[in-house]
């Protein structure tokens, strides 16, 4: 008997046990599913956190105050970094681009009957090329805003909704802890960065931010939240990181322990990706599990048809079907329910990933070594498993067989 004959009788015999097939094949589906659903998820992780890296502004260094540990230990951090640093960063790193230092702290903000908790951003004009901001509407803060203290504000598209609703702020007077601001902008949506919402944010002069909202706390100039600092091009990332350390420690006069910490993005990206990736890995592992569990199943429903089917077997051998022949066809439905599973839970997998893309931020991936992984060692389980039963039937006794019918 050839192979397409036994390929015919295979699907015939499945079709006649729909229910059998059907749950048979289940284990194989949730299996595929869950291997190309966890890939697809851990793809869209590390994505999400490119994205997240990306929005923070390109080939940026952000400088923070304190120690790695001091910032570990979590309590109130030191007050070392002052607006003089960065005016010497952009004057003296020839690897860096420009500087954006940064005053934040929360305050409630007023507009008429309105009120809110925002994010106030101290600023520079660098701040828009260095953090990849935008301006909607208006305008943002400039040098003469800084040297005359001006009271403006430049709003997020998400506070500019919040206090206006569908009115036009531009021109418009808010409070900021209770001092009068006008509305000279308002910006392009950013979306949030590791938790943080950069929609719902006033961005001030870093010099009024100071004079008039936090006060001047450090006693080397105008404490200054962070300092971030865009490198001239990614090939410069890594000198930029290197003298501005040295620039700074030369400033501060550190011996020992630096009392900052330069945080480069890519590297914090490249730990992501790390941790990400072994994560997709273990979650495609667990979910391969089922893979094995559905071709237990296989096995264990192949065995069971042949007992079921030992007349059937004892019949063809009676007629002149070899050994060969009942391997083949046992073999074939073995393969054929894997296969097919393997398809649906596939399909499965790739609406799962859809779905979850749709409904929520994570982009999650259809990976195309992840759906021929699956589908590839789905097949390859149920002959491995279907091995065992055809065997069992294709030396079945046919006279055995016939009695025992």
């Amino acid at each position: 008997m050839d192979i397409v004959e036994s390929l015919k009788m295979a699907t015939t015999t499945l079709v006649a046990n729909k229910l059998r097939s059907s749950l048979t094949m289940l284990g194989i589906i949730i299996g595929n599913a869950s291997v190309i659903a966890m890939v697809g998820v851990g793809q869209g992780t590390q994505k999400l956190a490119a994205e997240q890296f990306e929005s923070l502004g390109p080939n940026v260094l952000f400088i923070v105050p304190g120690s790695q540990d001091s910032q570990r230990n979590r309590g109130d951090l030191p007050k070392t970094l002052v607006l003089e640093d960065a005016k010497a960063i952009a004057n003296l790193v020839p690897s860096v681009a420009e500087v954006a230092p940064q005053i934040q702290t929360r305050q409630p903000a007023t507009y008429s009957n309105k009120n809110t908790n925002t994010q106030v951003i101290g600023v520079t004009p660098e701040f828009l090329t260095v953090r990849s901001f935008d301006v909607a509407q208006g305008r943002f803060v400039t040098e003469l805003d800084l040297k005359q203290n001006n009271q403006v504000v430049a709003l997020g598209s998400d506070l500019a909704n919040k206090l206006f609703g569908d009115s036009d702020p531009i021109g418009q007077r808010i409070r900021i802890k209770n001092i009068s601001f006008l509305v000279i902008g308002v910006m392009q949506p950013k979306g949030s960065s590791f938790g943080s919402n950069q929609d719902d944010a006033a961005f001030v002069p870093i010099t009024t931010m100071a004079n008039r909202i936090v006060g001047r706390t450090s006693p080397y100039g105008i404490e200054v939240s962070f300092i971030a600092v865009s490198a001239k091009d990614a090939a410069s990332l890594g000198a930029a990181e290197f003298q501005v350390t040295n620039l700074l420690r030369l400033r501060h006069k550190i011996i020992s322990d630096d009392d900052f910490t330069v945080r480069n993005q890519k590297d914090a990206l490249t730990i992501v990706n790390s941790v990400t990736g072994a994560l997709t890995l273990m979650l495609a592992a667990i979910a391969a599990i089922s893979l094995l569990v559905g071709g237990i199943g296989v096995m264990n429903i192949m065995l069971v048809s042949v007992t079921e089917r030992t007349q059937e077997i004892g019949l063809r051998k009676a007629i002149g079907a070899t050994q060969q022949d009942i391997l083949m066809q046992f073999i074939i439905e073995a393969v054929i329910l894997s296969a097919v599973g393997g398809l649906l839970g596939t399909l499965l997998g790739v609406g799962t990933n859809m779905t979850i893309s749709l409904l929520t931020p994570l982009k999650a991936g259809v990976s195309p070594s992840a759906i021929i992984v699956a589908v590839s060692v789905s097949g390859g389980i149920g002959l491995f498993f279907g091995v065992v039963p055809a065997r069992r039937a294709a030396k079945l006794d046919p006279i055995v067989a016939l009695r025992s019918a």
